[in-house]
This record gives C-alpha cells, sequence and structure tokens, in this order.
C-alpha cells in the first residue's frame, strides 16, 4: 500500500490551486451570465475602466494575449456598444479602445458581481488566513509588496 505524500510536496499543492482556480473561473463565469459577457471580455473592459482609453496593443499587454485574440475581444465588445474606437490625438495613424457609457455602466455591474462571487468564496477563511494567503498569492506572483518587510509592515516574512 502506498502512502499518501505529504500535503507540502508540490504535486498536491498545485493540485489544490488548480482546483481552487477552476472553482473561481466557474464563479467569474456565473457571475458574467446576466450581461452574456465572456470572461476575456470581462476582463478587457476591467482595464478599459481601470486605464482609461488606450491603443490595443496596450490593452493586450495588459491582458497577456496577442494583439490579434485582443482585436477580437475589442471586435465582439464593440458590436454590443460597450466600447468604441477612436483615434489617437497623439498619433494620427493609432486607434485607442474606450469604454463607452453602457461599457461603463456593465463594466460596473460585472466587477461587483465577479468582487461578489470571489467574496462568497474567500469569504470562507478568517481575515487572517485571507491575509496570509493574500501575502503567499503576492509571493509567488513576484509582487515585492511583501518581499522586505513581510506581512507585519516591518517583520520578516514568517517561513
Amino acid at each position: 500500500m502506498t502512502a499518501a505524500p505529504p500535503p507540502d510536496e508540490p504535486e498536491p499543492l498545485a493540485e489544490l490551486f488548480w482546483e481552487v482556480a477552476r472553482g473561481l473561473r466557474q464563479r467569474s463565469r456565473e457571475a458574467l451570465e446576466p450581461w452574456q459577457i465572456t470572461p476575456a471580455q470581462g476582463r478587457a473592459l476591467q482595464v478599459l475602466m481601470r486605464h482609461g482609453a488606450i491603443r490595443l496593443g496596450g490593452l493586450a499587454e495588459h491582458l497577456r494575449i496577442a494583439p490579434r485574440s485582443a482585436t477580437e475581444v475589442v471586435d465582439q465588445l464593440e458590436q454590443r456598444g460597450l466600447v468604441e474606437r477612436r483615434p489617437d490625438p497623439q498619433d494620427r495613424r493609432a486607434t485607442l479602445v474606450a469604454p463607452t457609457p453602457e461599457g461603463t455602466r456593465v463594466g460596473g455591474a460585472v466587477r461587483d458581481a465577479r468582487t461578489a462571487a470571489a467574496q462568497r468564496l474567500f469569504g470562507e477563511l478568517s481575515a487572517a488566513d485571507r491575509a496570509d494567503l493574500a501575502r503567499v498569492l503576492r509571493t509567488l506572483a513576484g509582487d515585492p509588496r511583501d518581499a522586505a518587510t513581510g506581512p507585519a509592515g516591518g517583520a520578516p516574512p514568517r517561513r
């Protein structure tokens, strides 16, 4: 009989991580259903709401997708009246993408629905566990905020 691997081995941690990620993605998809928005479209709207009018290449960079894929997402959002293309005043050859008033309204509602879905998932954790999870995820994502100071704003990170 084979013994179960310890819980801190990479494979079980990875599997647990992906299971949680799948659950969060599913909750996000369900939250987007009332607006018939895909996750990619929802993310694009969020980027545009956060950064305002930007070039298509900049949107692709924020989304970490190929410019061609960003074009498809923008085309779909434009057909729905949620974004518009307009000339870049800094460069007549370039085009900016910006949310329309309806896109801003839908984007705000989508943001609120996705936040509520995430809160339902992470609400199962205590405040201390959420803070620890945020610290660990920032570390794994390469976010420097906790690297030097740790969770207590001056204490070294816990190991």
